[in-house]
């Protein structure tokens, strides 16, 4: 039997059960007056997408259906690393596609999590196409970086957790690039009453222009937090989230991306990736407060910090 294909309150809520104890609660830290920090940057891989990957697997695997080959991915990125680290914890085999070019340092951490690694082409679309026929082939599980249910309600599940830890919270802050954590979140900030600011780069607004034209649609990315934001199109489900009424759409500048990032190094000693950067670049600028009491979600910090340390005299 498949599992459930629908992201609701429930699916997030069963998500929950099904990972807890197999994933970092989160740790939420005061930023300002009626600011906090979600500092989901310590998760496992370092990001929140160990939550959705581990919750695709497992429930794939309770219901009986996840197949002898494992499960397979296109991801050179933060939800590779999720899938291989999830299957590892699992005893599933994972066969992971990437172009050829793909940096070393992501291929040896894919391979250190017992992954499969696969480098086919030059391009992700190469790459992606190589592990769509794999799948075909093997039978392997195809998971996706972002646009399944599944996934989604795993990333929801950051909001209880902040909630429980912060009573009365009233706004929640995610930066959006496909929508997986942004359509997880706001899909349990709606049974809580919970506002949500969706914030994405002004240069890579998959959500804000699928929201303007009542569809999803292709748009073209070109922003310094596209490593992690870069989706040329949101998720069916994200776009249904959005607009709900308790949802707003923000869009930031590189500049103030930029900015932001470092002052949570400078103010806080906190290295989080341009991405995760884009949430609190909306907080800062914001011409009045968002919310009384506001978690801005970090959502990841695999990063180089070199170019925010300062040499020594």
């Amino acid at each position: 039997m498949e599992p459930a294909q629908q992201l609701d309150y429930a699916a997030v809520r069963a998500a929950a059960a099904r990972i807890a104890g197999g994933i970092r609660p989160v740790t939420v830290a005061p930023a300002a007056d009626g600011v906090w920090y979600a500092l989901e940057y310590l998760q496992y891989t370092g990001t929140f997408k160990a939550r959705g990957a581990r919750n695709f697997l497992a429930a794939h695997h309770e219901t009986g259906v996840l197949p002898a080959a494992g499960v397979t991915i296109a991801s050179g990125g933060n939800a590779g690393l999720a899938c291989a680290w999830s299957a590892r914890a699992l005893s599933v085999p994972a066969t992971v596609f990437l172009p050829a070019n793909a940096p070393r340092v992501k291929v040896e951490r894919l391979r250190g999590y017992g992954a499969e690694v696969r480098l086919v082409g030059d391009r992700y679309a190469e790459a992606l196409a190589a592990c769509e026929e794999f799948a075909a082939e093997s039978g392997a599980l195809s998971s996706h970086a972002y646009d399944h249910p599944l996934i989604a309600a795993g990333a929801g599940t950051l909001l209880d957790e902040i909630r429980a830890t912060l009573p009365g919270l009233d706004t929640v802050v995610v930066a959006v690039g496909g929508g997986g954590l942004f359509a997880g979140v706001a899909t349990a900030a709606r049974e809580h009453g919970v506002h949500v600011v969706a914030v994405e780069p002004e240069n890579s607004r998959a959500l804000n222009a699928a929201l303007a034209a009542g569809r999803v649609v292709d748009v073209a990315v070109d922003s310094v937090a596209a490593d992690s934001l870069g989706a040329t199109r949101v998720s069916a489900d994200a776009l249904a989230a959005a607009q709900q009424k308790n949802v707003t759409s923000v869009l930031v500048s590189d500049v103030e991306i930029t900015a932001a990032r470092r002052a949570l190094w400078e103010e806080h000693r906190i290295v989080v990736e341009a991405g995760a950067a884009t949430a609190s670049a909306a907080l800062r600028g914001a011409p009045q407060p968002l919310g009384e009491r506001v978690a801005v979600i970090l959502c990841g910090a695999n990063t180089d910090p070199g170019d925010l340390v300062t040499p020594a005299a």
